[in-house]
């Protein structure tokens, strides 16, 4: 008893003031943690959210009317094109799914895993609980974590159905025995047990709901774009640690050394002004006036939306139509009209290399006035990539051509980048920019070449 008369209200004092201090020091860091989290995909939109139970409009959820009695197959592969599976887990001149696709960070190299029925090096063994595990949660069959380049922040909304349906089409394919290529990330980033610090707080783990204050086709084009397409995983800028910063949602991002640009409802910078051609571009990879698709886009029409329904596309664009307007600062709201039509007429302070290069690779297709005379595929006027200062994507189609499946007759742009160095390809994609762009970029051989890494496979 003694020992508690006897204590010393300094101390007792200074214990307080230390607890309340780390409380304090945690409740900061807890706001803003939850700062960082920000809104949700679909919270821009008004009205309250309903779960499907309660909606009693069309079903968003599933496949179009025309396969609603399919075979769970057959609806399996539709939602898997739509959720563009096989793109990312397909290595260029390798077996659909098996795998081995290199995702190239400032931090070291990932690869897609072989997702065949293969019951040693695919998911053959995934029984239908673990497969949602890893889909929606990123985590695997054997408990470790997978890293958010799988789009599980966005496939959690899917349902179950939906889900499971994926899976019966994914295993109705012939396994293919290709074991998992090693990442090579550095420390902190390969501690795979850091994403589950991850995943609590940017992974909701929530299902889709239905918002009754939109239409039907908004709300089939918000489960299209969010749930499968996952839109945002590329066109929305990521925040410090690397989850989607949904404040600035689908205003813009550079993604894989590619640029992926800005598709809010902005007239300048953004879609606002595009009308109809939105539908047709990614229908076909193509709109008139506007460029065509190429990179990871490109992939994403042909291995993706080019095999959707149409009633699918045009609620995607309606549901992109809803996206609140953010404007891009550093792209001109107003493109260059076509440049004149004689080679002697042009640019020369970028240098006489990009011109030289231009002239003997580019202008029989692309022609000097930037409208092409053999395909409307080639018109280089009007397109974002050459009226961006930053000339990303124009090095990048330079470097790595269209690498589009184009319908027969159309042209594919052939890759450049073993014919000219990273310093020529610079020349060239600051001849370009500055010839039929609004600003011309002074990206430089040392970008060049990070950007040609980030696309090597």
């Amino acid at each position: 008893m003694s020992a508690l008369h006897n204590r010393d209200p300094k101390v007792s004092g200074a214990a307080r003031g230390t607890l309340i201090t780390v409380l304090i020091v945690l409740a900061m860091l807890l706001a803003a943690a939850l700062w960082l989290r920000g809104p949700g995909p679909m919270e821009f939109a008004p009205g309250q959210k309903v779960a499907l139970a309660d909606y009693h409009a069309a079903d968003p959820t599933g496949v179009p009317a025309a396969l609603k009695d399919a075979p769970q197959i057959a609806r399996g592969e539709y939602l898997a094109r739509a959720a563009d599976c096989i793109v990312c887990h397909t290595s260029r001149g390798g077996k659909p799914y098996a795998g081995g696709f290199a995702f190239t960070l400032a931090f070291g190299t990932l690869y897609s895993t072989n997702i065949t029925p293969d019951k040693e090096t695919g998911i053959g063994n995934y029984t239908d609980a673990q497969f949602l595990l890893a889909l929606r949660r990123g985590v695997r069959d054997d408990g470790a974590r997978l890293y958010p380049a799988m789009p599980f922040a966005s496939y959690t909304f899917l349902t179950d159905a939906d889900a499971l349906a994926i899976k019966a089409y994914l295993f109705s394919l012939a396994p293919v025995h290709t074991a998992d290529r090693a990442d090579t990330l550095s420390f902190p980033f390969n501690q795979r047990w850091l994403l589950g610090l991850w995943s609590w707080l940017f992974n909701p783990d929530q299902r889709f709901k239905a918002n009754p204050a939109q239409s039907p086709e908004w709300n089939r084009g918000a489960y299209v774009s969010e749930a499968l397409a996952h839109c945002g995983e590329c066109h929305t800028p990521r925040n410090v640690a690397f989850a989607l910063n949904n404040r600035k949602k689908f205003s813009g991002a550079v993604t894989a050394g590619w640029r992926a640009y800005n598709i809010t409802g902005d007239p300048g910078t953004g879609i606002g002004a595009w009308h109809d051609d939105v539908f047709v571009y990614l229908s076909e990879g193509h709109a008139v006036g506007h460029g065509t698709a190429a990179g990871p886009m490109g992939e994403a029409v042909d291995g993706s939306f080019s095999y959707l329904a149409p009633e699918d596309v045009r609620a995607v664009v309606t549901y992109l139509r809803s996206i609140p307007a953010l404007a891009s600062s550093d792209l001109p709201a107003t493109l260059a009209p076509p440049a004149d039509s004689s080679h002697k007429v042009g640019p020369m302070s970028v240098g006489s290399r990009g011109k030289e290069v231009f002239e003997g690779a580019c202008a029989s297709c692309h022609s000097w006035s930037g409208v092409s005379p053999i395909s409307a595929f080639a018109t280089l006027t009007g397109t974002r990539a050459v009226n961006d200062p930053s000339g990303t994507n124009v090095a990048q189609i330079v470097i790595s051509g269209t690498r589009r499946f184009t319908p027969p007759g159309i042209l594919s742009m052939p890759a450049f980048g073993s014919t000219y160095s990273d310093a020529e390809i610079a020349a060239v994609a600051n001849y370009v920019t500055a010839r039929f762009g609004a600003k011309g970029s002074s990206i430089g051989e040392h970008e060049v070449a990070s950007l040609r890494r980030q696309v090597a496979q």
